[in-house]
């Protein structure tokens, strides 16, 4: 059975896409510790992220660095965080977090809550600053 993560890349179920290519998608997490918090899945489904081979690895890596730095134009913040656990979803995932305090990282922190348009903004700011190449 294909994972939450899948289904989003194959677009069954909505997200707030802010980048894509070949390999990789990033979109908002919907249960987010803080406004642009963004997850970045491998299109290849992989429970955990260390069993990626080490080409795909690096890809990754480059790709969520680039999400990171767009992030870093539309959200307002010290830096950017990254954060893999890999317990909630059976698919390889990486967070990265807008970080004004090394508390925001925490997971037990109450979940901010956007509306739909909210999200939409958030996702476009993010997806404007995205460089391509």
């Amino acid at each position: 059975m294909a994972s939450i993560f899948t289904k989003i890349i194959n677009g069954e179920i909505p997200s707030y896409k802010v980048a894509e290519n070949d390999k990789f998608y990033a979109f908002l997490d919907i249960f987010p510790l803080k406004k642009g918090h963004t997850l970045v899945v491998p299109k290849k489904e992989t429970d955990y992220i260390f069993d990626l081979d080490d080409d795909l690895l690096k890809d990754y890596i480059a790709f969520a660095k680039k999400v990171a730095k767009a992030i870093e134009k539309a959200i307002p913040c010290k830096r950017i965080g990254m954060s893999v656990i890999g317990l909630e979803v059976p698919h390889a995932h990486i967070h990265l977090i807008p970080l004004d305090d090394i508390g925001d990282m925490n997971f037990s922190n109450k979940k901010l809550q956007f509306t739909e348009e909210e999200f939409k903004n958030i996702a476009e700011g993010i997806a404007a600053n995205m460089e391509t190449s």
